[in-house]
This record gives C-alpha cells, sequence and structure tokens, in this order.
C-alpha cells in the first residue's frame, strides 16, 4: 500500500466533506447570523460531538484498532469477526445508557456547560430542546465511527472519509427546504443532525459486509479482547475527555461573554478544521492502522521512518496554511459568512478568533501525527499525562488572555496548548527512543522557510493592491479569494520546486 497515494486520496475526499461544510455554514450565516438561535443550536450540537470524540473516534479507536490490526494479522478472520461482534455489543450498551441519560438530564447539561445561557430563559430553553433532539447523535455516529475503524484497518479509508459529507448534505437539505415547517425554525437544524448521524451509519454497512465483517453485536463481557479494549480505554478515555474538557470549559466561558461570542468562535473553528480535517484527520486515519501493523511486526526502523515521513509531510503542507490562515483571516470571513443577518462586526469578530487559532494549527496537526506513534504500541498513558498537563496549562491561559482578548484569547489559549502538547509528545517519542529523525532536517527546514516567506509576501502584496473585502457580491469576493488561494498556493510549490522539492521523495509503502 502506497502510503502517500492513500493520504491524497482521504485527503481529496475530506475536501469535498469540508467544502460542503463550508456551503452549509455559509447558508447557517446567511439564514440564522450570529444570534441566540446559533448560539444555541451550536452547544446542542457541540455537546453530543464531545461525547463522539470521547467514545468514538478518541478513545475507541485508540484501543480498538490496534488490537484489531493484531486479531487481523494473527488470530485469523472467524475470530476477527467474534471480536468485531463483542466489542460492538458492549459499545452499542454503553451508547444507548449514555443517549438516554443524557436526554433526560439535558437542562442539568446545559446549566453545567453553558452557565451563562441560565441568565436568559428562552435561551435556556432553546437549548434544552435542541439538546434533546440532537443526543441520540452520539449512539449513531459512534456506531459509524466503529465501522469507519474496521474499513480503516481494512485499508479502505475512502469509504469513512466520505461519511461526513452526508452530515452536511443533511443539514443543507434541512436548511435550504424544511425550515418553515419548524417552530422556531432552528429546530430544523436539530432534526439534520439526527437524520445526518442515521445516513452516515447506514452507508457503510454494506462495506462491511464486501470485507466479510458486518456482523451482529452481541455481549460477552468475559471474552479477553473486549477486556482488552477496555483496559486500554480507560486511560484513553481520560486522555480524550481532557481535550474535550477543555473545549467545554472554553465555551463556559464563551457564554459569558457578550452573544454571539459562541458563534463567532465555532465560525472561526470551521475554518481551521478545513486544514486541520483534510490533513490532519486523513494523516491520523492512515498512520494509526499501519504504525499499528507495523508495530505488530516488530519492525522499529520502519515504524520510526513512518513516524518521520508523517511529520515531513505535515510540516510541508500544514505550515503554509497556518500563515495563509492568518494572513487571509479578513478575505475568508467577509467572503464566506459576512451576508444577511451576519454583519460586518460579526465578520471582524470571527477574523479575531481565526488569527488565534491559527496559531496553533501546526500544533493541533503534529499530535495527529505523533499521538498514533504511543497508541499503536497501546501505550496510552503517556499521552493521557501530557493532556492532563496540557489542560491545567491552557485554563491557566485562559485566564491570562480572556480579559485582554475576549473570546479570541480563548482561542489563542488553545493553540498555545496545542503546540505544548505536541512538544511534549515529540520529546517523549525520543526519549522512549520510538522515534529516531532521518538525516536532513535542517536543510528541509530551511527551504520550507524560504517558500513560505515568498508566499506571505506575494499574499499580503496581492491584497494590497485588491479592493476592500466588504465591496462585491458573493461571486465577485469568491473570484477575488481564489486568485490568492492559486496565487499562494502556486508559489510555495513553485519555491519547493524550485529548490529541489519531489513527489517522489515523499512516496513510501507500508505493510499491507
Amino acid at each position: 500500500m502506497n502510503l502517500l497515494k492513500s493520504l491524497a486520496a482521504v485527503s481529496s475526499i475530506t475536501m469535498i466533506s469540508r467544502v460542503l461544510g463550508f456551503v452549509r455554514d455559509t447558508l447557517l450565516a446567511r439564514i440564522f447570523g450570529a444570534s441566540m438561535a446559533t448560539d444555541a443550536f451550536f452547544i446542542a450540537f457541540k455537546l453530543p460531538n464531545l461525547l463522539r470524540r470521547i467514545f468514538a473516534e478518541g478513545a475507541f479507536s485508540q484501543a480498538f484498532v490496534p488490537i484489531l490490526a493484531e486479531y487481523k494479522t494473527q488470530q485469523g478472520e472467524e475470530a476477527t469477526r467474534t471480536f468485531i461482534a463483542y466489542v460492538s455489543g458492549l459499545l452499542t450498551l454503553v451508547l444507548m445508557l449514555v443517549t438516554l441519560i443524557g436526554m433526560l438530564a439535558a437542562p442539568w447539561v446545559i446549566w453545567a456547560t453553558a452557565p451563562g445561557f441560565a441568565n436568559t430563559p428562552e435561551k435556556f430553553a432553546l437549548t434544552t430542546d435542541l439538546l434533546r433532539v440532537t443526543f441520540p447523535y452520539i449512539l449513531l455516529i459512534s456506531l459509524s465511527s466503529l465501522a469507519g475503524a474496521i474499513l480503516n484497518t481494512w485499508n479502505r479509508f475512502s469509504v469513512p472519509a466520505f461519511v461526513p459529507t452526508l452530515l452536511n448534505v443533511s443539514m443543507i437539505i434541512f436548511a435550504l427546504f424544511l425550515t418553515p415547517y419548524f417552530d422556531p425554525p432552528v429546530m430544523a437544524l436539530g432534526w439534520a443532525v439526527l437524520a445526518g448521524g442515521l445516513a452516515q451509519l447506514l452507508y457503510q454497512l454494506p462495506h462491511l459486509k464486501k470485507i466479510g465483517m458486518l456482523v451482529l453485536p452481541r455481549l460477552n463481557l468475559k471474552d479477553t479482547g473486549v477486556w482488552r479494549v477496555m483496559r486500554n480505554m480507560l486511560p484513553a478515555i481520560l486522555g480524550v475527555s481532557v481535550s474535550q474538557i477543555s473545549l467545554i470549559i472554553n465555551t463556559a466561558f464563551a457564554s459569558l461573554l457578550v452573544s454571539g461570542s459562541v458563534s463567532w468562535m465555532y465560525y472561526a473553528d470551521r475554518l481551521m478544521e478545513l486544514p486541520s480535517g483534510v490533513l490532519g484527520v486523513a494523516l491520523g486515519t492512515i498512520l494509526l492502522p499501519t504504525l499499528a501493523r507495523t508495530y505488530a511486526s516488530k519492525d522499529r526502523q520502519e515504524y520510526s521512518r513512518i513516524l518521520d515521513w508523517g511529520l515531513r509531510l505535515c510540516f510541508v503542507l500544514v505550515l503554509p496554511c497556518s500563515l495563509a490562515l492568518g494572513i487571509l483571516a479578513e478575505p475568508l470571513t467577509v467572503s464566506l459568512f459576512q451576508y444577511g443577518q451576519f454583519d460586518a462586526h460579526d465578520a471582524l469578530m470571527t477574523q479575531r478568533a481565526l488569527i488565534a487559532y491559527s496559531v496553533g494549527l501546526l500544533g493541533i496537526i503534529v499530535i495527529k501525527v505523533l499521538a498514533p506513534g504511543f497508541y499503536a504500541q497501546q501505550n496510552i498513558r503517556t499521552p493521557v499525562k501530557i493532556a492532563i498537563f496540557t489542560l491545567i496549562v491552557t485554563q491557566l491561559l485562559n485566564l491570562v488572555f480572556i480579559g485582554p482578548l475576549a473570546h479570541a484569547g480563548l482561542a489563542l489559549a488553545i493553540s498555545v496548548g496545542a503546540c505544548i502538547n505536541a512538544g511534549l509528545l515529540f520529546y517523549q517519542l525520543r526519549k522512549q527512543q520510538m522515534f529516531q529523525p532521518q538525516p536532513g532536517w535542517g536543510m528541509f527546514a530551511l527551504k520550507l522557510l524560504v517558500a513560505v516567506a515568498v508566499m506571505s509576501a506575494v499574499l499580503l502584496g496581492l491584497m494590497h493592491v485588491m479592493p476592500a473585502w466588504g465591496e462585491g457580491n458573493m461571486l465577485e469576493r469568491f473570484m477575488r479569494l481564489g486568485v490568492l488561494v492559486v496565487a499562494g498556493a502556486g508559489v510555495y510549490f513553485g519555491m519547493l520546486l524550485l529548490q529541489g522539492f519531489r513527489l517522489r521523495d515523499f512516496n513510501r509503502k507500508s505493510l499491507g
């Protein structure tokens, strides 16, 4: 399997999903603006999303994929099918209980995570109603993530990568065509989330059948494989929960600020998620099963080389994105969102959060590369300890930054925390002698710095001669934004070519 081709395939499909996500967010901004209703929806959607990351894409995948890869490599097909049936049975039971508790306890959940909403009874009641509609999403999307983890282990990366597209399509359809049938209209978005979660699960079932891994969930609490997953999940839940707790605390802080703060941070986060999703999630998706198979085969040199490959590719692709997000904050926010109910003040506030988020983009994606280096070894404790330390630092930074920078200070605290987290993961991998950087990093870094410096100069020069971004209709703004993106990318990759970078340098094969 060629890792670069797999990464390109996953990134391309993820890009489609992110573009649809921008279409969705542009529609939401135009229809609902940055208002009490959107604040309520984003809180109601964020909470089941946080639990999804804890139970599914986060802790569960980290604990499940390395053991699944071991079963696939060493135990045979029938044992692997039985293992999947038992794990899915326990996961389904736990998630049904969590979903039921979440729906019943919705008012208390809102009070704990967005205390500022309690001061406005109408806002609090709307958020509670939305949360009760969106909470079952955790059950559907977690089972969908289980299916995706299995497909990724069988190198079927494209199918799980396409799945998020279905949620975006659902939300676009509900926002455009079904909003008038709901009272209040924002409730349409809650039901769109539920429909999207169901579509994401159903889409993957035929693909599981093709690889012979579509099995009915069964309960067997005595199975050793299930208990191995559970033992690994407990510290993994703690580790993933730490990062999600940080987000919950930030949301609580934002709910205490002026109305619209939650929405401004949401829209800025969505812009940052384009590179972090297309590159970070794609790298993490490919690296975890690849490293798990390599570790199971006891090839430590190849293990280190794969990590080095991931890091170099990360720097080549993410460093220019990080700088471009900061430089193009105004063109991006105005072109994508400043229409209808979303005014110039909303765009300015979103820009400030985006610039703060861009500081930590490289750190966020480096974590996606380095953390699988621990998870593949079934070593969850080290990243957990680092995550707890990062949580403490992030909250201290929140207290420092929120006064002078308001909501942008909360975004900056997350960014600085991510960079600290990435640095500590790198240090521990080196200390444990699981990663040995390949030769040539000094010249590699120098060439990158030259390329991004030239790209930044070109972007700033073009922006200086362009009209004000508030002028013109959506098409005109998009065309100007497209010129900037194409020029920046062309100059950056052109400079890399002039300095001797070639695509074949990043080709890497892995175990099948």
